[in-house]
């Protein structure tokens, strides 16, 4: 069993890019979640807030290796309305009994992350062993590269312990990073 896979899905290509950046330096295999219907243009956006506030799981397809064949999945997404992007909500729904422990990071433009914590929890029966928020501004200024790599470094060896020895170090130093 490999040790980390990281799951992405991403509508604007911020929580893409944070997954290719952590993805590149840590030679770790990226799966993607796509919409089977796309979000475009004013319907598309309509979609989006429907999805949120409804709590809806869309159809979607995943494109990548099986998430049961990995320890840990870093699931990079964006928060919608204080909520979970319903992509990968319904993503969560479907591996929900097949994951082992995962992690988090998203992207969004103000708030909302601990919301969403909570309910990947709720999802997926436990919390992340890790968990961290970024300003999709400061990840298209490259500002989150660095504190999003220190977070996955942590995550190495997964596969030997339970919950990374220095998550909870990093979130207490580095309190900008939740």
């Amino acid at each position: 069993m490999d040790t980390v896979l990281v799951v992405a899905y991403s509508l604007t290509g911020t929580s893409r890019r944070l997954a290719d950046s952590v993805c590149a330096r840590q030679q770790w295999p990226l799966g993607l979640v796509t919409d089977a219907r796309p979000r475009t243009g004013a319907l598309g956006t309509l979609r989006c807030v429907v999805d949120s506030l409804m709590g809806r799981d869309p159809a979607i397809r995943y494109h990548g290796p099986d998430p049961g064949d990995f320890h840990t999945l870093l699931l990079v997404a964006p928060v919608w309305m204080s909520r979970l992007a319903a992509p990968m909500r319904s993503f969560l729904v479907q591996q929900a009994g097949s994951v082992h422990h995962v992690a988090v990071l998203l992207t969004m433009g103000s708030g909302g992350a601990d919301h969403v914590f909570l309910e990947i929890e709720r999802l997926i029966g436990r919390a992340p062993v890790l968990k961290a928020a970024f300003r999709a501004s400061d990840v298209r200024a490259g500002a989150a590269d660095a504190p999003a790599l220190a977070i996955a470094e942590s995550l190495r060896g997964t596969a030997r312990r339970a919950v990374p020895a220095t998550a909870a170090h990093l979130q207490q130093e580095n309190p900008e990073w939740t």
